[in-house]
């Protein structure tokens, strides 16, 4: 009886398991990128590219724009959680005054939506993109603070991405390829389950 019933928990385990990944696309710690969510973002993307001139745009498309949207909603929810554990706070007002420099630069609204579509970001995660800038502007605020000099400030904060990313534990559903930690990306998986890295040529 004890062994049927150890049997049935294991079975019941691996059932939880694909379960979980079938309804995730990714998980951070305690953080769920829902299938729901990530699905809509890609969609909304590529029908953001419609009435948009992108002949000049060097545009994803299929298995590598999957990669890329996961991984952007990947970093910017790591930002998110340095935040939280930093206490770094982002106001309304600062999302406002960034969204509207943004605007501005882009040269107006119209415009800005081109810009979106040439950097390959969903209208609906223009907000995580604002909040990224802010929480990055704030690490190199307190970087430089510290000491640490300008010069190595970027490579200081790619190290906080880094640490903050394995402590998170991300993982990734199957069927977009795995995480690593390392390049901090996505990587697309051969038909042997091994990460294909790309390698420079010759």
């Amino acid at each position: 009886m004890k062994k049927i019933l150890a049997l049935i928990a294991a079975i019941s385990l691996v059932t939880l398991t694909a379960c979980g990944q079938a309804n995730s696309a990714a998980t951070l710690g305690d953080v769920t990128i829902t299938q729901t969510d990530f699905q809509k973002t890609v969609a909304t993307l590529v029908k953001e590219r419609e009435g948009v001139d992108t002949s000049q745009m060097q545009l994803e498309n299929g298995a590598a724009l999957n990669r890329s949207q996961l991984r952007f909603m990947i970093i910017t929810t790591i930002f998110d959680e340095l935040a939280k554990e930093l206490k770094l706070e982002i106001s309304k007002t600062e999302m406002t005054t960034n969204r509207q420099d943004l605007v501005s630069q882009s040269g107006g609204e119209e415009q800005l939506a081109n810009n979106l579509v040439g950097a390959q970001i969903a209208s609906t995660n223009f907000e995580r993109y604002i909040r990224a800038i802010i929480i990055s502007d704030k690490l190199t605020t307190a970087l430089k603070s510290s000491g640490i000099a300008e010069a190595d400030i970027s490579g200081k904060i790619s190290e906080l991405v880094t640490a903050k990313a394995k402590q998170l534990k991300i993982e990734i559903n199957p069927r977009y390829g795995i995480w690593d930690n390392e390049t901090g990306d996505v990587l697309a998986k051969d038909s042997a389950g091994d990460a294909i890295k790309s390698t420079p040529a010759n």
